[in-house]
């Protein structure tokens, strides 16, 4: 419920995930649903799990992706659609293995295009799309 709480946790589940054999797990979410809960709050402790990253010596090795129920890019307005792609139902940190990362990367022809495809998605379908789509 508190953000050091998080962190500590983060820590143990970095920890985790670098010694694991990858073939029995590749890849963790950590959903809390408890704690940081305003995406500024949210935001900013981003950069204490990069610096934990960083203290750990794991650069390269994994890297924490972010979700949040208001997950805002930093060009977008608060209901701009493609914020989406990166919304979740409640926050969540997603921990990746650098090397299935880059594999998937490799495997596909442009990845650069993902992201752009990814909100083209969104913005057509709209707001009105994409809630029937979740009612769905």
């Amino acid at each position: 419920t508190e953000p050091a709480d998080l962190l500590e946790q983060l820590g143990e589940e970095l920890a985790f995930l670098r010694d694991a054999d990858p073939a029995e797990v590749d890849t963790t979410l950590i959903v809390h649903p408890h704690v940081l809960r305003d995406f500024i709050d949210y935001n900013d402790f981003l950069g204490d799990a990069d610096g934990l990253v960083e203290a750990m010596d794991l650069e390269g090795v994994l890297q924490v992706a972010s979700f949040h129920p208001q997950y805002q890019f930093a060009d977008s307005g608060p209901d701009d659609v493609e914020n989406c792609t990166n919304r979740s139902p409640w926050p969540t940190l997603h921990l990746l293995r650098e090397d299935s990362v880059s594999r998937a990367v490799a495997a596909y022809p442009d990845p650069d295009v993902i992201v752009e495809r990814n909100i083209a998605t969104m913005r057509a379908l709209g707001a009105e799309g994409w809630r029937k789509l979740l009612e769905e």
